[in-house]
């Protein structure tokens, strides 16, 4: 079976996202990043999501985002927007500025250990979760941005210039959060072990009022899919 390392933070994306590689045939090697954000209860999710697709690893690397701050998900300073405060969520958000949850470079460095941990394994592909339909206005979901990845990787790897090649796959780039939903239902993803709250406690309960929240919500209702989420 050909390789490919997944990126699985724990949400509802990477967990769809690892069954799309599993079902097309890859052997999958699951990594998550433990970047300094609020809560590791999304990383106990990935372990599960791991786990249920049968990956045949499945590794944390940590990197200390938090040392230098930016986001509200990594600085306990800068407080995580919520449904009250009236600011634009989603493509709405698109438009304006950059919100405050957006962690500086994050997925940059985490393709970055994804592109090494690939060329160790002798993997050509490498699976991704961005999402340039219903985000909340990163930049690092663009599809410019997975473009310019995957020729940073091939021009400055040993696989990319002595090897086959190596491939960022976004499968969910153009997809709704509905269109995610029913995805994940007809491969058979267990919605309810994924964690996609900026503020999950620690047992992973979502707050229900975060922007990740909203988007979560309203994919499983217009998807016409009960809703799995455990709320605190």
């Amino acid at each position: 079976m050909k390789k490919a390392v997944v990126l699985v933070s724990g949400g509802m994306d990477s967990a769809v996202v690892a069954a799309i590689a599993r079902e097309q045939g890859f052997l999958v090697h699951a990594l998550s990043v433990r970047y300094g954000q609020r809560h590791t209860s999304e990383l106990d999710a990935a372990a599960l999501i791991a786990q249920s697709i049968g990956a045949a690893a499945h590794k944390t690397v940590s990197v200390d985002l938090r040392s230098i701050g930016g986001s509200a998900l990594t600085d306990e300073s800068i407080q995580v927007p919520l449904d009250d405060d009236g600011h634009p969520v989603g493509q709405d958000a698109a438009k304006d500025a950059i919100p405050v949850t957006y962690v500086p470079a994050r997925n940059t460095i985490m393709l970055s250990i994804a592109l090494g941990w690939a060329e160790v394994l002798g993997a050509n592909d490498i699976f991704c979760g961005v999402n340039a339909v219903d985000y909340s206005g990163y930049p690092d979901c663009r599809p410019e941005f997975v473009e310019a990845f995957e020729r940073l990787a091939n021009l400055a790897t040993k696989a990319g210039v002595e090897g086959a090649g190596l491939r960022v796959v976004a499968p969910l780039q153009f997809l709704s959060k509905a269109d995610i939903v029913r995805e994940g239902v007809r491969l058979g993803v267990d919605f309810g072990q994924t964690v996609s709250c900026y503020k999950a406690d620690d047992a992973g309960r979502a707050c229900g009022h975060c922007d990740a929240c909203r988007l979560r919500a309203e994919g499983f209702h217009a998807a016409g899919v009960a809703d799995p989420t455990r709320y605190v």
